[in-house]
């Protein structure tokens, strides 16, 4: 396939736009030199600025005519046309093997695993079990030794290890499986918050090997699961207008169950995207 340089202009000019209305708030906040405890994670962890967000590509194989300037780009090889160039998966799959690797196996694995929706977001919890110091400085809820009850009266059944790691120590044996970074891909599964969020990770990773079109579907999903997951936090959020979902309660579960189901058949069809658009349309189906 490839695209004339009128069409990907426009491509690349709706992109950032959409990109630029994504990022207005946290640049405007970044501007004043303000904080947030919901969104300014998306920008922190994931370290993709709001000026990578807003580059755009057409995705692996796609032949852009007349883009000589590209060719500068990295993972990006000259087209079968004078003057086209595309993003090269086989390059990168080359000079990034590990991580080329490493993707491919998260995104089968978990995509291959039936999903997990007994957790109620109690990582966050688990955080700060009998913690005398928290990642937000904000008030808890429920207050120490409530929060810390709630942990206590609940079975934690973490599943992702970038979570896990952060426990407090007090609260990782009380974890149903230990986890470790060498076994992240044996334990992931679709129905855990945090792997949905991690498409966006994937994506960033892959760079000009993923779509502009589907990178901001990938932030929109993280950026709404993170919002459900700080909902269901110990913390008291109220001073950003965040309503909590209370998974203290059996109401609260129910929510939070309710749209964590929602979220593991968006982050389904994202991952099978993802891997359509890197690997081919074969790779959807292929075994893990």
């Amino acid at each position: 396939m490839t695209l004339d340089r009128s069409d990907w202009l426009v491509r690349e000019q709706a992109h950032q736009e959409r990109a630029d209305a994504l990022t207005a708030e946290h640049r405007e906040r970044a501007r004043r030199g303000e904080k947030h405890p919901v969104w300014d994670f998306l920008f922190t962890y994931y370290g993709y600025k709001p000026a990578q967000l807003r580059r755009w590509h057409p995705g692996a194989g796609v032949e852009l005519a007349d883009a000589p300037e590209r060719l500068e780009w990295r993972w990006y090889s000259p087209g079968t046309e004078p003057h086209a160039v595309f993003p090269d998966a086989a390059r990168f799959a080359a000079e990034k093997s590990e991580l080329a690797g490493l993707i491919e196996r998260m995104l089968r694995r978990t995509a291959s695993r039936p999903g997990q929706f007994g957790c109620f977001g109690l990582h966050e919890w688990a955080m700060v079990y009998r913690g005398d110091e928290h990642r937000h400085a904000v008030p808890l809820r429920l207050g120490q030794a409530g929060t810390d009850a709630v942990v206590e009266n609940h079975d934690l059944r973490c599943t992702h290890f970038d979570a896990f790691r952060f426990f407090t120590p007090e609260a990782v044996p009380r974890n149903r499986s230990p986890l470790t970074r060498d076994e992240q891909s044996l334990f992931e599964q679709p129905g855990c918050l945090h792997a949905g969020m991690d498409l966006y990770k994937w994506a960033t990773k892959l760079g000009p090997l993923i779509s502009g079109e589907l990178l901001l579907a990938s932030f929109e999903l993280a950026r709404d699961i993170r919002l459900l997951d700080m909902q269901a936090a110990p913390y008291d959020l109220s001073a950003w207008d965040v309503t909590p979902v209370a998974i203290e309660t059996p109401e609260g579960k129910a929510e939070y169950v309710r749209q964590q189901r929602g979220f593991a058949d968006r982050g389904a069809a994202l991952r099978a995207s993802l891997l359509e658009a890197w690997l081919g349309e074969s790779a959807v189906s292929h075994a893990a």
